[in-house]
């Protein structure tokens, strides 16, 4: 059962169904390079890695943007591939060409092990620790992971990609060896995600950042039966789990998304029609989302008839308003104060 302390932060009780009288929110990449503070912080933090890595200064990144504007949550500072860095994989992160990571193949995979992850990430346990103990008694600390279809892109891929066409070829041309590194990240999600939890995350949101390019047979393949699977096993040790899913580019498929891995509430991404989504989903599914990042960027009065548009469209169900993608660098701070007071104005 959650308490009556946690039912009183407005965006966990979003999640788990109560709809607010305003929508929560709060803004995928809110902690980062957009904000002045973050960048000076970065000079001194070595790699991106070690920043990750770096329980004080992690923390405090994570808290940054609630000391410049009212979010109802904290979302932990890190990022996706920790976990095949924590597998065993090489990564790294070039400044201005993003992660990069040795390509795997049938062998590569095989010499991954999860045995000792947890060890390895223990310093995103001890930031969770530390934000908590930082964090407002209302506001929501939320943790996350990359979801395993998203994760493997970049593991077969070694980097980011438009159609994520390396991954996509693997899958299809070795399959048994492509579903033995879904099974890996599999576990090693459930792991992580029980352990982000126990350090005190509220809420967990599954990253499914690439699904945008499969078809309905692939999608059910690589990203709801993992995702169903991961959901499974951290409800097997936290039956009360807040999970959020979000699926970018789930399209028609969202429906089948969010009944088959039993989300509490579903992140949608700004592609997709406000209309379609409350039509579709199931009645009482909360609904994360979903202003396009760029509509932040320009600011002004197309943006806040937007943010109308968006809580209207939604207001039969329970909400957090959020973008529908991160937000991009080059966002104005000024324009982030302007959305978040235009939503808590209602």
């Amino acid at each position: 059962m959650v308490t009556m302390a946690l039912m009183k932060k407005p965006l966990l009780a979003a999640v788990l169904g109560q709809q607010q009288k305003r929508p929560p929110v709060w803004i995928m990449r809110q902690a980062g390079r957009y904000l002045p503070e973050y960048r000076e912080l970065r000079k001194r933090a070595g790699s991106f890695l070690d920043l990750c890595y770096n329980p004080k200064l992690a923390a405090e990144v994570s808290l940054q943007p609630l000391k410049r504007f009212d979010l109802d949550g904290a979302i932990l500072f890190s990022d996706i591939l920790v976990v095949p860095d924590a597998l065993g994989q090489k990564v790294d992160f070039i400044q201005g060409d993003g992660p990069v990571l040795n390509p795997l193949d049938t062998g590569s995979i095989s010499a991954l092990c999860s045995d000792n992850i947890l060890t390895h990430l223990e310093p995103v346990f001890e930031t969770i620790e530390r934000i908590k103990a930082e964090l407002e008694a209302e506001k929501t600390l939320i943790g996350f992971c990359g979801s395993p279809w998203t994760v493997a892109t970049y593991m077969i891929g070694g980097r980011g990609s438009p159609d994520q066409a390396k991954a996509r070829l693997f899958a299809l041309e070795k399959p048994a060896a492509f579903e033995s590194l879904i099974n890996i990240l599999i576990e090693a999600s459930i792991k992580y995600l029980i352990a982000q939890i126990k350090a005190g995350a509220d809420v967990v949101q599954l990253f499914e950042s690439w699904a945008l390019n499969l078809d309905e047979k692939c999608f059910q393949s690589y990203v709801i039966g993992p995702n169903t699977k991961i959901i499974e096993g951290v409800r097997s040790e936290i039956p009360d789990a807040a999970i959020i899913g979000f699926p970018r580019g789930a399209a028609g498929m969202l429906k089948n998304y969010a009944e088959a891995t039993g989300v509490n509430m579903l992140g949608v991404d700004y592609s997709t029609p406000v209309s379609f989504v409350d039509s579709v989903l199931p009645v009482g599914l909360g609904v994360q989302g979903n202003l396009d990042p760029l509509r932040l960027v320009i600011g002004g009065q197309q943006m806040t008839e937007r943010i109308e548009e968006i809580i209207r469209g939604f207001s039969g169900r329970p909400h957090i308003f959020n973008l529908g993608h991160g937000i991009v660098p080059q966002t104005p701070v000024s324009h982030v104060a302007d959305m978040v007071a235009a939503v808590k104005e209602g």
